[in-house]
């Protein structure tokens, strides 16, 4: 990815998209196609590399942003909002059902949406994660408002309900409201699901998921997914600077 031979090869392509988007407006039906597979297909490359790169060298660095491990976990993890920048970095209005990055989506049932979300960087001595961000809601007429992140296959290998989960948050709000973590498994035709409720909604928090409190038939998961609910969340401002969780197997007695 470096030295001359590399740098002539990026010069040479940048000119031959300079000379597509020139002309893209007089090309015909089907070279348009063409070359609009051809850039899709090249900016889904070009949006990894720099979300990598964007969020390795943010403050507070990547590389360096730590996830808390209990002792003997074998996976850790922060996802994707709160470690490098996603598209779109923020929505307003926003619809039930709508993405923000690739793993997580925000879901609610206001007949009329008076709120927005915004990835926002993180700055401060005490931030661990690169990125947080941050819920305005204004009026809500809705009897529910959940922020879901889907969990990374890494995290589904090996998982037995001899595991308990960890979450762990950092956050802040412009007045108390409560906050729950909800773990949702899904194996074969059937989902477990874990709540637990945050002791505040200020501050740092953490909460605990005990799989062998289910059913959970472990050679047939296929998918997992977290949901962070917020009750009465009317009138608030709601920032979550950190998302982290981990697991660990429970000690055989």
């Amino acid at each position: 990815m470096s030295g001359p031979l590399s740098g002539l090869l990026d010069k040479r392509t940048l000119r031959r998209w300079e000379r597509a988007a020139a002309r893209v407006d007089s090309v015909d039906a089907s070279e348009l196609k063409a070359l609009r597979t051809r850039a899709r297909a090249l900016s889904r490359r070009v949006d990894r590399v720099l979300h990598v790169a964007e969020g390795r060298l943010a403050l507070p660095l990547a590389g360096q942003a730590a996830i808390r491990r209990p002792m003997h976990s074998d996976w850790a993890w922060r996802p994707e909002l709160w470690s490098g920048p996603v598209k779109p970095c923020g929505l307003a209005s926003v619809a039930n059902k709508t993405s923000i990055g690739r793993e997580a989506k925000l879901f609610h049932d206001c007949a009329l949406s008076e709120l927005s979300i915004r990835q926002v960087r993180n700055t401060r001595a005490e931030d661990i994660a690169p990125y947080g961000v941050r819920l305005d809601v204004f009026r809500f007429d809705g009897s529910f408002l959940s922020l879901v992140v889907d969990l990374p296959d890494p995290g589904l290998d090996g998982l037995s309900r001899r595991h308990l989960i960890r979450l762990e948050i950092r956050a802040e709000t412009e007045k108390p409201l409560e906050i729950f973590g909800r773990l949702n498994v899904r194996h074969g035709p059937n989902v477990e699901q874990l709540v637990r409720e945050f002791s505040g909604s200020t501050g740092e928090f953490a909460v605990e998921f005990d799989l062998s409190a289910t059913r959970m038939n472990a050679a047939r998961v296929e998918r997992a997914w977290l949901d962070l609910i917020f009750e009465g969340p009317e009138m608030n401002e709601i920032v979550l600077r950190d998302v982290t969780l981990s697991r660990r197997p429970r000690a055989e007695i």
